[in-house]
């Protein structure tokens, strides 16, 4: 492929890396990110590459499957990885962010690219011309979705599945009725928090 424009639909983890490979590689890239704009229920900030679930990115043991693979992107001079080591925090084993740091340094080394534009807008259809990338995961507008369900044949859903348990705030909920599982595996009266 030579060298030209490549329009990415999402600013999450897929859409900030494959812009950055492109950038890299010669060619100009125009990211659309529907954020200020229009939030997903899961997003906060208005900052590219926000971490909507853990802040762990999983183990960095080499001799890991999530270890080998962040030591492949690595080597491949990943943004994503590189901004990872810069705002890791204590983890143990695992590669853990701060979340606001880690989203903050992939959107300022991206701004800083010649032949990068960030677009603030939400794609709602794919346009027929030129080459997009469609790296907006499980946290698809629902605009976007139903176009890409239409395009494939009228699909009635499109599924994601994630095995991250998502965070909970802690203010959030009512510790009257909490059940905390006993250290020995079942839980006991004395288990209900109060």
């Amino acid at each position: 492929m030579k060298s030209g424009r490549v329009m990415i639909i999402g600013g999450g983890l897929a859409g900030c890396e494959a812009a950055w490979q492109l950038l890299r590689r010669g060619h100009r890239v125009d990211l659309y990110e529907m954020k200020p704009r229009r939030f997903s229920p899961a997003h906060k900030t208005e900052r590219l590459a926000e971490l909507v679930c853990s802040n762990s990115l999983k183990s960095n043991q080499p001799d890991s499957a999530p270890g080998l693979l962040k030591e492949e992107m690595r080597r491949l001079n990943s943004l994503i990885l590189a901004a990872a080591d810069q705002t890791a925090v204590a983890a143990g084993s695992a590669l853990a962010v701060d979340r606001n740091k880690f989203s903050l340094r992939v959107e300022e080394q991206l701004l800083a690219q010649e032949g990068f534009s960030l677009h603030r807008a939400e794609v709602t259809d794919i346009p027929q011309d030129g080459l997009t990338i469609i790296a907006t995961g499980p946290l698809t507008s629902d605009a976007l979705a139903h176009y890409i369900s239409r395009m494939l044949g009228g699909t009635s859903y499109l599924y994601f599945y994630d095995a991250i348990a998502p965070i909970v705030e802690g203010e959030t909920l009512d510790r009257t009725r909490l059940f905390r599982a006993s250290r020995y595996g079942k839980g006991s009266g004395e288990d209900y928090l109060n």
